[in-house]
């Protein structure tokens, strides 16, 4: 086992033998899926950076939203698009490292932001007067920090764990490095107890804003049911919240519960498609629920396009 040990340098993704024969069709369709994600997540966010009138709380975190997504969909196209036309599908150790790191900072950082964007609607709707002195602007780039660099930082400390383990073999059966199936490749089991630790106790921190997100809103539709301007901002603001939340969260569990429990017996497509679920809907989702649904930004792009057509 030891002598396996050194020559890992390189690992061989084996996810998509089963679906090679249909290599040109998955590569145009995946072309235009990650032109579509970057063409919508750029254009909302450059629409809320360039307009002063949506320099507010609740777009700036919307901005933060799609920034996150290129960040993440960043981290799995280009090399996703590159294996399709490639007949062999390696990636280096570091690569893949790196690759887990993304991928995972990605969707915990999501969380978090969908967290914060809770709790700004939470204090937009039922305590109006203080909205301003509570959701400041400096307190506003703490909290968008914070979305963005703990989750980072977490998923350090979990791909450091991972870093230090003896493996043995350099096969991973996905279309992705992912942390959890690097630690299944370690020569000794008994080596991964901490990760196991880490591993829980970052999904108890993840369950514990799940759990945040979900009192904030039934708390929201409590105090919404009696007041029919309450009612209207809820409507306007949180259902594109509540939407995001709940596409998340289930490509999310899908995926979690396919690396911890996945059965062998499912087809590779299904296994294909559940874990890389979470880098196509939500990323290519949520920009056009909220710029379909919040007034201010459907207007603007809608101006601007009026403008360029003229």
């Amino acid at each position: 086992m030891m002598d396996n040990v050194s020559v890992i340098t390189t690992f061989f993704l084996s996810g998509l033998h089963e679906t090679m024969i249909y290599r040109r069709a998955l590569f145009f369709v995946t072309l235009l899926c990650y032109c579509l994600i970057l063409l919508v997540n750029i254009t909302l966010t450059v629409t809320i950076i360039s307009d002063k009138n949506l320099h507010e709380p609740m777009y700036i975190l919307l901005c933060a939203f799609c920034m996150n997504g290129l960040y993440g969909t960043a981290g799995f196209y280009p090399k996703f698009l590159w294996d399709l036309l490639s007949p062999v599908h390696v990636i280096s150790y570091s690569g893949c490292l790196v690759q887990a790191l993304v991928m995972y900072s990605f969707a915990c950082s999501d969380l978090f932001i969908l967290s914060v964007m809770a709790y700004d609607r939470y204090v937009a709707i039922c305590r109006p007067l203080e909205y301003h002195s509570v959701m400041s602007k400096q307190r506003l780039i703490k909290l968008v920090c914070y979305s963005w660099m703990t989750p980072f930082c977490m998923m350090g400390i979990n791909i450091f764990l991972a870093s230090r383990l003896k493996l043995c073999s350099p096969y991973i059966a996905r279309l992705l490095c992912v942390n959890w199936i690097i630690v299944k490749l370690a020569c000794f089991p008994a080596e991964t107890t901490i990760n196991s630790i880490f591993a829980y106790i970052t999904i108890v921190i993840y369950v514990f804003h799940a759990f945040f997100i979900v009192w904030s809103y039934i708390y929201l539709i409590k105090t919404c049911v009696n007041s029919i301007e309450n009612r209207a901002k809820f409507m306007q603001t949180c259902v594109p919240h509540l939407t995001s939340l709940l596409i998340f969260l289930v490509a999310i569990l899908f995926d979690v519960l396919n690396i911890r429990f996945g059965s062998k017996d499912l087809p590779q497509a299904f296994q294909n498609f559940v874990a890389i679920e979470f880098l196509v809907i939500p990323p290519l989702m949520n920009p056009l629920i909220y710029g379909f649904k919040l007034t201010k930004i459907r207007n603007r792009i809608v101006g601007v396009i009026t403008l360029k057509t003229k």
